[in-house]
């Protein structure tokens, strides 16, 4: 009797699959946003035995976060002996107690990145709310050479000279020395509802040159502020001096768009403000071809991945000492392009918002911080208007309310791009 009941235990589910509970689906988990990023812009002198804490803005918030980290403008195997994270208490390297977490690569809590490359750490559990400051602590317990490092952070970040065993300190007291760079990290994602990101990609005027340090007043600072209720994250790819033709500050714009912006996670949208330095820089860029050629590429790259891509026009720098007639009329005859070649899903005119009116040549006094090139806190937030309509009107802005597409890490050697731009 026992044999038959067993038997009948066992055929009954197949048979009758109607009176069996049915199967409850595993529920998909939250993709991966980008919430913050820095460009790797060069190399500075590494800091062997030191535990650096970066303090780093996010855009978005999330439920778990994992960390971005480069050797790529390296020119040796780069050590990294801890790496943690944790929620910012106040301005300083003190953290919330509680939230500081060990990242791992793989399960390890050290990994040895070679030179030209990338790495991305494990997923840390950590609930991180939108707009938080996250310090990002990088222990390098050895001399790895040229270190990777985004020069004008805009924002105070702390060192703790002999770090061994300090990347895992709640307090700052170890913390004795300050720094204006980033060193090492160069992106934070985050798991969590988040409908995906937009990329700033720029020199100087994105990277946020003009604006006030440690207040997040850049432009994607403020975007990212008015895109919060849209749960788009806003990913800053400015380096300062960087060039949309050629190598300068950092690997040229064509040379570093998939590692600073189409490998980024949930990129939806991509923001291109770039091209004033190869007017005004050294060779001096007059073929206006060139630049089409040059707009197109970036399009065509980013549509093949998915990706709209929203142009921005060349801001007035009447007034700097580079100026030159000849490199205004260069200006005036790329804006043309960009606001009629039709090589862009959508434009934002910079150039229109920040010129003035009596003299459009030059940036309007209000928005200018006394150099005739950059903006101040009141011109950032201009333009941060002026690319925010382009993104929530019109058929661009219907289409950011879905999910973004999902992104996988990316853990890469990239091409060896010369460290250019101390």
């Amino acid at each position: 009797m026992d044999k038959v009941v067993r038997v009948l235990a066992v055929l009954l589910p197949a048979l009758l699959p109607g009176l069996t509970a049915p199967a409850v689906a595993e529920p998909a988990p939250l993709p991966w946003t980008g919430s913050w990023e820095t460009a790797p812009s060069g190399t500075a002198a590494a800091l062997p035995g030191a535990a650096v804490r970066n303090v780093v803005h996010l855009s978005v918030g999330g439920t778990a976060v994992r960390v971005r980290l480069s050797n790529r403008l390296g020119t040796a195997p780069l050590r990294l002996g801890a790496v943690t994270v944790a929620l910012s208490r106040a301005a300083g390297p003190e953290a919330v107690p509680g939230t500081l977490r060990t990242a791992t690569f793989r399960s390890a809590t050290e990994l040895t990145v070679p030179a030209g490359a990338d790495a991305v750490t494990d997923p840390v559990p950590l609930r991180v709310p939108t707009g938080a400051d996250l310090l990002v602590t990088v222990y390098t317990p050895e001399n790895s050479g040229p270190a990777t490092y985004h020069r004008t952070a805009l924002q105070t970040s702390y060192v703790a000279p002999a770090g061994a065993g300090r990347a895992a300190d709640e307090d700052g007291t170890a913390y004795t020395a300050t720094t204006s760079r980033w060193y090492y990290v160069t992106g934070v994602d985050v798991r969590g509802p988040a409908a995906g990101s937009v990329v700033a990609f720029g020199d100087s005027l994105t990277d946020g040159n003009g604006s006030t340090p440690d207040t997040n007043r850049r432009w994607p600072d403020r975007l990212a502020q008015r895109l919060r209720e849209r749960r788009l994250g806003v990913l800053n790819a400015g380096i300062a001096g960087n060039r949309l033709l050629l190598d300068g500050a950092g690997p040229s714009a064509l040379a570093r768009l998939d590692a600073d912006a189409l490998d980024r996670a949930g990129v939806r949208v991509l923001v291109v403000f770039e091209g004033i330095n190869d007017i005004k820089g050294t060779p001096e860029a007059n073929d206006t071809a060139a630049f089409a050629d040059a707009y197109r590429t970036v399009v065509t790259r980013a549509h093949a991945r998915g990706v709209r891509v929203v142009g921005v026009t060349l801001t007035p720098y009447g007034g700097y000492p580079a100026w030159t007639a000849a490199g205004e009329a260069v200006r005036q005859r790329v804006n043309a392009f960009i606001r009629d070649g039709g090589a862009f899903d959508a434009v934002a005119d910079a150039d229109a918002t920040v010129r003035d009116p009596d003299d459009p040549g030059r940036i309007l006094p209000a928005y200018d911080p006394g150099d005739h090139l950059h903006f101040n806190d009141a011109g950032m937030a201009a333009v941060a208007d002026t690319v925010h309509r382009v993104l929530t009107q019109g058929p661009l802005g219907s289409g950011l309310t879905g999910r973004a597409h999902a992104t996988a890490p990316v853990t890469r050697t990239a091409p060896r791009p010369r460290p250019a731009g101390r």
